[in-house]
């Protein structure tokens, strides 16, 4: 919190006084739509001081003009003063840097521009020139619809977590549709390159070619982001980490959002459902292991931090309860890891592998996947790690052959987790090579403006992959043809 003594402080630092000084900061303030009673208005805020840790902004509104909902800041209004205060994301404003604030408000009789903007405490000089104010008598109808809500930010969006929700730097609600790409778990633990396929911006075209996909899944091997002696040179550590942040960046400039995830970890593990008998990361373990996946975090965390666009999938799919007795002896290895039951390695749980992310300094949305290979949800809420952040999500995974594959179940486990924090599909599909169930499910999470991504892009027999193309040029197998065509149906 900024106090008056603080603000008054920076005052001779500022110059605000002098003629010819530049000002503490500047505003500029647009209306962006207008209609009979209400209006769109937007705030850039310049902080031409030195940088703020948080912030308050404050105005006047002249005509009695009222805010009734805003994004990107705390909004509040005491009679004609307005206030937003600074979020946990954006808090901090470099000299020279700046903040966009947006808000719906309700006018009667005129609209004029605000008056006396001040950031914590020191006034602003206005920048830009004022909107011109609606005739006193008000059209009798708006010149457009009344916007639904902020325009949104320019692809990728900028996430954090409001609420239940996923949302961008103006508030503006994003639900994440798209595929998943296999490849960079796999191949690099095999001798095999980096990726199965092309990952070029031509690769990239043919994934935005399918109308609606605004994400993609992105899965990464422990082991050969770190760089152990067993994967080949050419595939490991810093040529891994160079494919992975290169790939990222090309997804990133096509306007896709990455989820990057931890799929394949260190450990040996033998017990009931084991994929391997491997201490390398050669296939699936039912939990990450401490002593590698908590500086995979670290260091993966460190690498994309700078950008919010990007999202962090915490561990594909956990299957502690294949090892240990009871579901709360699993769920507790979930969060808390340690020494878990049937599993012979120490186990980072969630919390750790969370703490090692926020660690950095890195805010990006962060999501967890549940019990059961990501299908069992019923202890998420009751186990949810603590984020000081806020930006915390579930993912789960639903094929037609899991447990959790009924509507019935959809509602009794899923909703309640979705109505509390963001959740993500970040699998589904199905190994019939047809897509009526996963046509049923994207109808159910459409229903609840959750999102999904298809497993997975890549050319293989959709019948035992599921693969949703048979060429990289975008081509649909019959199963794929039910994910691209629900898509292009949502408009």
């Amino acid at each position: 919190m900024t106090t008056a003594a603080t603000a008054a402080a920076l005052l001779p630092a500022l110059g605000a006084t002098a003629s010819g000084a530049v000002p503490a900061c500047s505003v500029a303030y647009t209306v962006a739509n207008q209609w009979t009673g209400g209006f769109q208005g937007g705030v850039v805020v310049t902080n031409n001081a030195a940088p703020t840790t948080s912030w308050t902004l404050s105005f006047d509104f002249a005509a009695g003009q009222k805010v009734t909902q805003g994004w990107n800041a705390t909004w509040t209004q005491s009679g004609t003063t307005v206030t937003a205060a600074s979020l946990s994301y954006n808090g901090t404003i470099a000299t020279g840097g700046q903040v966009s604030l947006g808000f719906l408000g309700s006018w009667t009789g005129g609209n004029p521009a605000p008056t006396a903007f001040k950031l914590n405490g020191v006034t602003c000089d206005e920048d830009g020139t004022p909107p011109t104010s609606p005739p006193t008598s008000p059209p009798t109808s708006p010149p457009t619809s009344p916007p639904t809500g902020p325009p949104g930010d320019t692809a990728p969006p900028k996430l954090h977590v409001s609420g239940n929700k996923l949302v961008d730097s103006t508030g503006k609600q994003v639900v994440l549709h798209g595929v998943n790409r296999s490849g960079t778990e796999f191949a690099c633990a095999q001798g095999n390159g980096i990726f199965d396929g092309p990952v070029d911006d031509a690769a990239i075209d043919a994934i935005t070619s399918w109308k609606g996909v605004n994400a993609v899944r992105v899965p990464l091997n422990e082991d050969c982001w770190e760089g152990l002696p067993y994967v080949p040179a050419a595939d490991g550590g810093a040529n891994y980490i160079a494919a992975i942040t290169g790939w990222v960046d090309r997804l990133v400039a096509h306007g896709i959002t990455p989820i990057v995830e931890l799929h394949w970890t260190h450990g040996t593990y033998t017990g009931n459902s084991a994929g391997c008998s491997d201490v390398d990361a050669t296939c699936q373990k039912p939990m990450p292991d401490a002593q590698y996946a908590i500086p995979f975090w670290t260091s993966v965390a460190n690498t994309f931090k700078s950008n919010t666009s990007v999202v962090f999938d915490l561990f594909n799919e956990p299957y502690p309860d294949r090892a240990t007795s009871t579901s709360e002896q699993a769920w507790t290895c979930w969060r808390d890891g340690g020494t878990c039951p049937g599993i012979g390695y120490q186990v980072a749980g969630m919390q750790s592998l969370l703490n090692a992310v926020r660690g950095t300094g890195a805010t990006n949305v962060v999501l967890m996947g549940g019990l059961a290979y990501s299908n069992d949800l019923t202890g998420w809420l009751a186990h949810e790690p603590t984020d000081p952040t806020g930006n915390l999500g579930a993912a789960v995974h639903v094929y037609n052959f899991n447990t959790c594959s009924s509507a019935s179940c959809w509602d009794s486990q899923l909703a309640p987790v979705a109505a509390k924090v963001p959740l993500v599909a970040g699998e589904t599909g199905e190994n019939t090579c047809a897509h009526s169930f996963v046509d049923s499910f994207m109808s159910w999470l459409d229903t609840h403006q959750l999102g999904y991504l298809g497993w997975t892009w890549n050319t293989w027999d959709c019948s035992s992959g599921p693969s949703l193309i048979s060429s990289y040029d975008g081509t649909p197998t019959n199963y794929g043809l039910g994910l691209k065509n629900h898509l292009a149906s949502l408009g």
